[in-house]
């Protein structure tokens, strides 16, 4: 049962990921659209924010896979 439950965590954690990162790409394409004069700082900005995002991803996994192992 605890497996099942880490599992969902870590699936809520990628999904949350996966919005997150798309809603940086699609802002970012939206930015760049109306200042195209400003796209490499743009896209610095949202390269950056990406990794964050996936960052805090990875961590949620790890904590939902951790919570896995009962001591």
């Amino acid at each position: 049962m605890i497996g099942s439950i880490a599992a969902v965590g870590a699936g809520l954690a990628v999904i949350g990921a996966g919005i997150g990162i798309g809603q940086i790409g699609g802002h970012a394409m939206d930015a760049i659209a109306r200042q195209p004069e400003a796209s490499s700082k743009i896209q610095t900005t949202m390269i950056i924010a990406a990794a964050l995002v996936e960052g805090a991803a990875l961590f949620g996994i790890v904590v939902a896979l951790l919570g896995n192992n009962p001591q």
